[in-house]
């Protein structure tokens, strides 16, 4: 209970503080806090260094150091506007956004078919989620649930504020998310990590990596739309990328389809990934390597 209220604690002063702060001074603090990290060489940033190299394995010693600083920055600056985001107007959410082929993600909404939108873990999806909300545009999505519960519940409120509606992933929601997209809504997954046993095995980046089954499943089962979509950063905001929707066989069978449609979702965001490594700010195990414990 001491650890739950101390982490609570925290994660709210820190909150105040940076909303507080004029904001070059909150983001040169959180690049500050990136260099911090990077000296301390902690787990997530060891972490970080495994997972560029093996999306850089030509990388010198020193460009691949290069790369984790820089990917450090990126998430830091995610939290950064994280704090912030909920005090940006209308106006500044989309003015600090640049989307590209966004009509694949508007047309299916407006023709009622749905859409599922499957995006990595690079720059702040929580603000593409917010520039699509400012155009009228319902977006579900999901999130772990966090401890303490008090920590996540504020979580759930702030992503409330910039328009999103978020269910509890522990609680089961693949029921709701068919629903939602049955009635033609957009549903955003964060879809390039599940190592529990329902993941599916992928090539990534020449390595056995696991992604979750999830948009693929909703996808055979609602006729939504699959479309993947890169988050990255630019000096002056994000810019929203949006691929093709992903043709899926609902007359193929319904394992192998799952695998070859996952296989594809990885395969674009491998793609994206090298073109622009450190806005994925990937701090956790992805692949699956020699130490790998297998969840449930």
């Amino acid at each position: 209970m001491i650890k739950d209220w101390l982490t609570y604690f925290l994660y709210s002063a820190l909150w105040s503080f940076v909303r507080a702060l004029p904001e070059r001074s909150a983001y040169s603090l959180f690049s500050s806090l990136a260099k911090f990290s990077y000296k301390r060489n902690g787990k997530r940033v060891q972490r970080l260094r495994r997972n560029y190299s093996q999306v850089r394995p030509d990388a010198s010693k020193a460009e691949l150091e290069d790369l984790v600083l820089s990917g450090l920055r990126s998430g830091m600056r995610y939290w950064c506007d994280t704090f912030r985001i909920s005090d940006w107007n209308r106006e500044k959410i989309l003015s600090s956004a640049k989307s590209i082929n966004d009509s694949f993600l508007f047309e299916p909404v407006a023709s009622k078919r749905g859409v599922i939108v499957a995006v990595p873990h690079a720059g702040n999806w929580d603000h593409a989620g917010a520039v699509f909300c400012a155009q009228g545009l319902k977006v579900i999505s999901v999130a772990e649930h966090l401890k303490p519960d008090r920590l996540f519940r504020r979580f759930l409120k702030h992503r409330e504020s910039i328009g999103l509606r978020i269910l509890d992933l522990d609680a089961g929601v693949m029921g709701e998310l068919r629903s939602f997209l049955n009635q033609g809504e957009l549903v955003a997954l964060v879809a390039d990590r599940d190592l529990s046993k329902s993941g599916i095995d992928v090539n990534f980046f020449g390595a056995r990596a696991r992604m979750p089954a999830g948009p693929a499943i909703l996808a055979l089962e609602t006729g939504a739309d699959l479309v993947t979509v890169f988050v990255s950063y630019a000096e002056d905001g994000i810019v929203i990328d949006c691929a093709p929707p992903i043709k899926v066989d609902k007359g193929a069978d319904r394992k192998a389809e799952i695998a070859r449609v996952t296989q594809v979702m990885a395969n674009r965001f491998e793609d994206a990934i090298k073109a622009d490594p450190t806005s994925w700010h990937m701090q956790q195990r992805i692949f699956i390597d020699s130490d790998f414990v297998e969840r449930e």
